[in-house]
């Protein structure tokens, strides 16, 4: 394993966004008291060890309490398993897959292009739309008929399973008030020429994006659009105009029958307050910018002249000014277990006030828009999906009463499809509990569409952006065993599992061995720590499921030694058993004691704490702890750059902006140089020396590889994976156990 995907290499020098907004500050955000009926669900949203009478939580935690019994199962899916029309386009079921979370063609019209929407369409999926980005290559100027023939090659091999094909199509231009008329008509003369094109190719649909920071956006924006023609602001129909004549040339164009979607923003909020901090309105005042975001029912008005206009249906998307990930993955406001709706920017959503108070905001940003979409489908004919961690299989009766109703008519789905392209044909089968979970990371969306082929990845499924590149895999599918073994995996954690998983799928004889009484190593811990949103309990009871089903032999309670290797005389041995603690040279006394990483949870860690260490585990034990009223201090030799380097780009900027705001102080390229009664002191790297308030000393550093076992055994075929050989995080643990799964 490499550490080319390291934190620092995806993004050198792009640095913590919004750090600056931070004097805004969390607290200011939250009511000077909770609210007596939020403290119950704050103490559960905070993680384990939470006070339920909320005096023991600081006051952000009460700001959006959470109620995590919307995740019950006692449905038969009856709505969701019905069919759905979209225009002319009529799938079984109400699971679309979005348009969205690939780079793959930025390898060309590849094999690994074909592959990645084939499978979805394998996987159970129906409507698969594919992102704009194959314009060029299809129907460009550059495009061939080797192009041409690669783009109905693609519908005809996804038609075989029953999908068709949608694409996206996406302008980005200068501000729409530099646009000349002619200007406009040249761009939407494209829309329809593209439109035409891949209706030759044998696509079904088209989807217009008109949401997030497109030109169709910028015209329907109050925010961004100053024009004052036809196209201008002084109505709701001109800002429309540009969308809706789009929408009549594709139609005029293509015919009535192929399928036209339109994607926008349904519900709009500035989540950075300092961005563009006055704008002139058409008479000369200055106006707030927050002021400009459209609302919910500016936006069932555009709906209206939409549908009015020939489109077939809507795809509605949230709509922050100015945080793009959240457009589609507005699960990200919840990622801070205790301070759920972090904005990103050291501010926090009250989600009973923002967004005109009509998000669902205590379900861990789960169906988020399900009632503003209710709003749209009251006020419109034509069907409307909407997207944001729509994940029918990890809140089955919540989405299924959604659909019965008549909240919603579909899913636009991802990132759970792209986790687990077998999502669908599990689900109808009831095979529920063997669908790989999203972890909510945001590993797989790291800025640019060349830095998600280079650098994104996925935590669960170690194939995304590898699988067919020199990076991974050679193949999607697993290649049998041409010669079984009898394969021993010491350590049961995501590493050791997945490497077991896959070898015995293979046809190897596979015991895997865990010296504690449970599977999942850290993995319980972690959840504990983070809280529930990143769904890692559902992770570690998946790849025990997938254990059960390959066949693996399981032996817990069992430390394994050379020994006891010989005695099994296994063909091969792959060694899991995490990594080891670097000794942080840091001793404790009396009244600043030292606490091992694992124990903080339930250690008596007093007003003051120093957390000693900069990685991923380092950041989630500083907001567990500031979320509990602790003064917060990160200590650690590591460099600024290196900073939480373990999590996504997005976990790690919502960490840090909301970890400062709270007061949190990081001191990295340090070291604690001495530690006296109630206080440490501090050697910083500009020189000086700083008296840092402390009653426990947390020691987070980094761990060190750990394979000194596997000198010990006589074993011809040995590895080492995970946290034992490189350590980083689980995504590249599972990564690891993946690709010496099919290695052995």
């Amino acid at each position: 394993m490499k550490k080319e995907f390291s934190r620092r290499q995806f993004f050198a020098g792009v640095g913590v966004a919004g750090i600056a907004a931070a004097g805004a500050g969390l607290a200011g955000c939250a009511p000077s008291a909770a609210p007596a009926a939020a403290e119950k669900g704050a103490a559960a949203s905070a993680g384990a060890g939470a006070e339920v009478g909320g005096s023991e939580l600081i006051a952000a935690a009460s700001l959006n309490p959470q109620d995590y019994d919307y995740r019950q199962n006692t449905t038969d899916f009856k709505t969701l398993f019905s069919p759905v029309k979209i225009g002319t386009v009529e799938t079984s079921h109400r699971m679309v897959k979005s348009a969205a979370g690939s780079a793959t063609y930025l390898g060309g019209l590849t094999d690994e292009l074909l592959e990645y929407y084939v499978n979805f369409a394998k996987g159970g999926v129906e409507l698969i739309w594919v992102e704009g980005e194959l314009i060029p290559l299809l129907t460009g100027e550059k495009a061939t008929a080797e192009a041409a023939a690669f783009g109905k090659k693609l519908v005809e091999e996804c038609g075989k399973h029953g999908a068709q094909l949608g694409v996206q199509w996406a302008a980005m231009a200068p501000a729409v008030e530099k646009m000349t008329l002619e200007d406009i008509a040249k761009v939407q003369d494209t829309c329809a020429s593209v439109a035409k094109a891949f209706q030759a190719l044998g696509f079904k649909a088209f989807e217009i994006n008109a949401a997030g920071f497109n030109i169709g956006e910028h015209f329907l924006s109050r925010f961004h659009n100053t024009r004052t023609d036809n196209y201008g602001i002084g109505s709701l129909e001109n800002r429309a105009r540009f969308v809706t004549e789009c929408i009549q040339k594709v139609k005029s164009a293509c015919g009535s029958d192929f399928a036209v979607q339109i994607l926008m923003d349904c519900i709009e909020e500035n989540d950075n307050l300092t961005n563009n901090a006055t704008l002139m309105t058409l008479d000369g005042d200055v106006t707030a910018p927050h002021s400009l975001a459209t609302t919910l029912e500016e936006g069932i008005a555009f709906a209206q002249l939409f549908e009015a206009a020939g489109c077939d249906s809507l795809h509605l998307r949230l709509g922050p000014l100015d945080n793009h990930p959240c457009q589609f993955g507005s699960d990200l406001y919840f990622i801070l277990s205790g301070i759920e709706g972090a904005t990103g920017y050291g501010t926090q959503w009250d989600f009973s006030r923002h967004w005109q108070g009509q998000l669902i905001g205590d379900h861990s940003g789960a169906g988020m828009l399900l009632d503003v979409v209710k709003r749209y489908k009251d006020a419109v004919g034509i069907p409307c999906g909407t997207v944001t961690y729509m994940d029918p299989a990890h809140a089955p009766d919540f989405f299924e009463q959604a659909l019965a109703d008549g909240k919603v008519d579909f899913y636009l789905m991802n990132r759970p499809f792209t986790v687990d392209s077998e999502y669908v044909n599990k689900l109808r089968d009831g095979r529920a509990d063997e669908i790989a979970p999203c972890t909510r990371c945001l590993h797989c969306h790291i800025g640019s569409n060349e830095m998600n082929r280079a650098m994104g990845y996925c935590r669960v499924n170690a194939l995304t952006q590898r699988v067919m590149t020199e990076q991974g895999p050679a193949t999607y599918e697993l290649q049998p065993a041409s010669s079984p073994k009898k394969v021993m995996v010491i350590g049961g954690g995501p590493a050791g599992m997945e490497a077991a998983r896959i070898a015995a799928a293979r046809g190897h004889e596979v015991m895997l061995c865990e010296k504690k009484g449970a599977l999942g190593g850290k993995l319980a811990f972690a959840s504990m720590v983070k809280g529930p949103h990143e769904n890692l309990d559902d992770l570690k009871a998946y790849l025990e499921k997938q254990l059960e089903l390959s066949g693996v032999k399981v032996v817990l309670d069992k430390e394994v030694d050379a020994a006891f290797v010989a005695s099994e005389a296994p063909d091969a041995v792959i060694l899991a058993v995490g990594g080891q603690s670097e000794d942080a040279g840091v001793s404790g006394t009396d009244r600043a004691p030292t606490v091992d990483f694992d124990s903080f949870m339930n250690a008596e860690l007093g007003d003051n704490v120093v957390v000693y260490g900069s990685n991923a585990q380092a950041f989630d034990c500083a907001l567990w702890c500031t979320v509990r009223k602790k003064h917060v201090t990160i200590v650690t030799p590591r460099a600024n750059k290196e900073l939480d380097m373990q999590q996504s780009q997005h976990a790690k900027r919502f960490m840090t902006t909301s970890l400062y705001a709270l007061g949190v102080s990081t001191l990295p390229g340090s070291t604690i140089k001495s530690v006296g009664d109630g206080e440490v002191v501090v050697a910083t790297e500009w020189g000086t020396e700083q008296a840092v308030p402390c009653d426990t000393i947390v020691i987070g550093s980094d761990l060190q590889a750990n394979k000194s076992l596997l000198d010990e055994i006589s074993v011809a075929e040995k590895y080492a994976i995970g946290d034992c050989n490189e350590p980083y995080n689980i995504a590249l643990a599972i990564r690891a156990g993946n690709d010496v799964g099919r290695a052995v």
